[in-house]
């Protein structure tokens, strides 16, 4: 097996260099476990930014795996697929939606919800509205489309015109957003926790004034799941924290616990909008990729997850704040929903988050000051408590 810095040099001649990679090159993982090429072991509290949340290597999964793969691992969407529907069917016993579509990750999935939010208006209402509003500091995508929807001018610098349609407004500003709404708006799009800016969750207040805004308004309410949905939030779906129903939700990310698979669920009136012919992808919701997703959503309900995320959520949010209030001179504040979990810095965090590293614990820095911790939803919660207490340290 090749060295860390073989490693390193070999990817620089071959790969676009889009990612400033973490100092380690994993090789092998096993539950909250990994393993970088030189056999050190971490405590992984990223799960592939919210993505391995059974952990990795699950045993049921990788079973259905290897099973489906030797049966049957693409076929086109023109033919019926019974794999797809047992999904779908699943899926939709966690919502109130009625409908599902599958693609290939969260970007897409947002774009399907976007693209479905149009149609609906332009041919379903046929007022002809288009505008989409989101919230600064959001993150919806890197397509051009969920690029524009996307609050955030540094992520679109050098990809200019973005696409027209997208209007963002100020975050916990109920009036800015009603103030917004034009005779153009089709929909709403809000990440009811906002992750890749550092763990914002909405209040109750904001969520519940959207979803009275979008009904007094008539546009449509698009929650984006990509991140905090599938029980990562305490429960299966985020938006069901905030007691609200919006229209359509987008998810990915968890849902197949590493392989590339996403979701759109809408309401039947809604999903009149896409007949025959209107919205397809080619590898969307294939065979392989439906049998392992649903076995993650099995797995999920019965092992009742959103209550564990919810419960491990409470006790290490709590610990964590304990060591917040131990160095008030360090950490700004503490946050999360569940497993979703944000610990803001008073200063730029990258020794810190070098440090945690070193100690053998996988996370992220988001923003620069923003250690951002996602967790597997089946972590001990021992791993946990050792994170804080390594945090402890490295502030001290």
């Amino acid at each position: 097996m090749s060295t860390f810095e073989e490693i390193q040099q070999r990817e620089k001649k071959v790969l676009f260099q889009t990612y400033a990679r973490y100092p380690l090159a994993a090789v092998r993982g096993k539950g909250a476990r990994l393993w970088d090429s030189e056999g050190r072991e971490y405590i992984d509290l990223l799960s592939g930014i919210a993505v391995t949340s059974l952990g990795h290597c699950n045993e049921e999964v990788t079973r259905v795996m290897c099973d489906q793969a030797a049966t049957l691992v693409h076929v086109s969407n023109l033919l019926y697929q019974e794999n797809q529907v047992r999904l779908a069917e699943r899926l939709l016993t966690t919502n109130h939606f009625d409908k599902a579509f599958f693609c290939t990750s969260g970007a897409e999935a947002n774009e399907t919800a976007i693209k479905l939010a149009r149609r609906y208006m332009q041919c379903v209402r046929r007022n002809g509205a288009f505008e989409i509003i989101t919230f600064e500091n959001a993150f919806h995508g890197r397509t051009l489309g969920t690029l524009a929807a996307t609050g955030q001018v540094k992520l679109q610098e050098g990809f200019a015109p973005m696409p027209e349609g997208f209007r963002q407004v100020p975050w916990n500003d109920l009036a800015a957003l009603e103030a917004a709404i034009t005779p153009q708006t089709a929909a709403v799009m809000i990440e009811m926790v906002q992750g890749e800016s550092g763990i914002r969750p909405v209040t109750p207040e904001f969520a519940k004034g959207i979803e009275a805004i979008c009904r007094k308004k008539n546009v449509l309410l698009i929650i984006d799941e990509v991140q905090a949905g599938l029980c990562r939030s305490g429960r299966f779906w985020c938006f069901q924290n905030f007691d609200i129903k919006p229209d359509i939700i987008s998810c990915a990310k968890a849902l197949a616990n590493g392989l590339p698979i996403g979701a759109v669920m809408a309401t039947d009136e809604v999903a009149q909008a896409f007949p025959f012919g209107s919205h397809g992808t080619t590898f969307g919701g294939g065979p392989l990729l439906t049998a392992v997703a649903d076995k993650v959503v099995e797995i999920m309900i019965r092992d009742q997850l959103d209550k564990r995320a919810a419960r491990l959520g409470t006790a290490f949010l709590a610990r964590l704040r304990e060591v917040a209030c131990k160095h008030p001179d360090k950490i700004k504040e503490v946050r999360g929903l569940g497993l979703l979990i944000g610990i803001e810095l008073t200063a730029p965090g990258k020794d810190v988050w070098l440090k945690l590293i070193e100690k053998g614990f996988v996370l992220n820095l988001s923003h620069d000051t923003v250690l951002r911790l996602l967790p597997p939803l089946i972590i001990d919660e021992a791993d946990l408590n050792a994170f804080a207490d390594a945090l402890d340290e490295v502030l001290a």
